[in-house]
């Protein structure tokens, strides 16, 4: 299995929580491998007045789409991060390396969330989802 982090606009109000959620979004980082079963990271995006991460969850679908997009369906298994993470979280790993000997799951994630503003399907280190796992 492998994980995945999906960076896009927070779920509507009122949506149940295992009502599951549709991504249509650009893929980075090797974001076009998800596929169904697979662990995926949720995080509303902070310019569409999200705060970061707010879900764990498993795509039950995937296809791609036009050019670098894809088409995810995630089923939430858990809802509701412990302690945030966000932008501002994220940040205190800027200077850290995020690739190779010595890199840090923040590192990772600050890099591939937050090195573009726009919204994505990426992939992550087994590193970095464990960090993950650790938010809930």
């Amino acid at each position: 299995m492998a994980s995945f982090v999906v960076k896009a606009p927070p779920p509507a109000e009122g949506l149940a929580e295992d009502a599951p959620l549709s991504f249509d979004e650009k893929t980075m980082w090797r974001g076009n491998r998800v596929q169904a079963g697979d662990e995926v990271f949720l995080f509303a995006a902070e310019h569409h007045g999200g705060r970061g991460l707010y879900a764990r969850g498993v795509a039950v679908a995937a296809a791609r789409g036009a050019g670098i997009r894809v088409s995810l369906t995630v089923r939430r298994l858990a809802a509701i991060a412990a302690r945030p993470l966000g932008r501002a979280e994220l940040r205190a790993y800027r200077g850290d390396p995020w690739n190779g000997p010595g890199s840090t799951p923040g590192a990772e994630l600050d890099h591939k969330l937050y090195r573009q503003a726009t919204n994505k399907v990426a992939g992550i280190s087994e590193a970095a989802a464990a960090f993950l796992r650790g938010f809930f």
